[in-house]
């Protein structure tokens, strides 16, 4: 018998094609694909990188074309938007309003999906209403209207509660907790445990794939928070890191003024716009690392109930 026809006498009835080991030629084809893909990917982030640190000669002397690795690498660019001070404070309010949201959201969302994965009288209702957000929302005016009278305006609570819970994620975590078996939970009622150590010493820690990822979902939107900051901040002192971004890269205004000493490079408007980009890319960069192998397991299981 040929190793063809062994192979298929061995192959499990009824297996999807998908399942099957792939071939020499379809991983090298993968490779392939993979790897322009990451070239893609990484070429424009490392030109970032690049810029960032080229000096203004060098940027000059290149017409704005910068190779990934500069003839003559500074640090100006960092200096001067550091030397201000106001991207430092921008940088300081993201990151508070990100570990201090992100934290509102994770207590808010894991108390009303863990209750509402349990029949409770007016549940059903409770569910439709924030379902309902999902696909009908009350428009910029009628927020902007809610915010001023609750006195949230040009303060940062106006950045964290109008986004307090996300429809999504509570409906993640909610099927995930649904999928954790109600003998469980029971016979640690039995034992004499109340709904908020059952929730905190087993629900919770059979959950951390998918709080871990629920998690970063809430705070990489609230690093990112653009436009809640440009209607509800009038003053320009309380800006987080994305409109500081906005000023600097978008509308060009210039950072710091005229703090470098005499022997030091000077760093071009370019290079220090690409700085500002690399100071707002480095956080998230950096936490996502260390969450990633929680990613697609906790989406998949709180995604999709079994």
């Amino acid at each position: 018998m040929s190793t063809s026809s062994q192979r298929v006498a061995n192959r499990p009835l009824n297996r999807p094609p998908w399942m099957e080991a792939p071939s020499r030629a379809g991983l090298a084809v993968k490779t392939v694909v993979i790897a322009i893909v990451c070239l893609l990917v990484l070429y424009p982030f490392l030109n970032i990188v690049a810029t960032s640190l080229a000096g203004e000669s060098e940027i000059t002397r290149r017409g704005g074309i910068i190779p990934l690795f500069p003839s003559e690498p500074t640090l100006a660019a960092y200096r001067t938007i550091f030397a201000g001070g106001v991207v430092s404070h921008a940088l300081l309010v993201s990151a508070a309003v990100t570990v201090i949201g992100t934290a509102l959201n994770m207590v808010v969302t894991i108390a009303l999906a863990y209750g509402l994965s349990r029949p409770i009288v007016g549940g059903r209702f409770v569910l439709t209403s924030v379902l309902f957000t999902m696909l009908f929302g009350a428009g910029i005016i009628p927020n902007f209207l809610l915010v001023k009278a609750l006195g949230m305006y040009d303060s940062y609570t106006s950045l964290i509660v109008p986004g307090l819970v996300s429809a999504f994620n509570f409906l993640v975590l909610r099927n995930f907790f649904q999928s954790i078996p109600a003998e469980l939970l029971d016979s640690a009622r039995i034992d004499g445990a109340g709904d908020l150590a059952i929730l905190i010493r087993i629900v919770l820690p059979l959950s951390k794939a998918v709080l871990a990822v629920v998690a970063l979902f809430y705070a990489v939107g609230h690093w990112n928070a653009f436009f809640n900051a440009l209607l509800y901040l009038s003053d320009t002192g309380k800006w987080p890191l994305p409109l500081v971004l906005r000023l600097y890269v978008l509308q060009g205004q210039p950072v710091g003024g005229g703090t470098e000493s005499p022997g030091e490079a000077v760093a071009s408007i370019q290079a220090v716009q690409m700085a500002v980009v690399v100071v707002a890319l480095i956080p998230i960069l950096c936490v996502y690392p260390f969450l990633q192998r929680y990613f697609t397991k906790g989406v998949l299981t709180g995604a999709i109930k079994g």
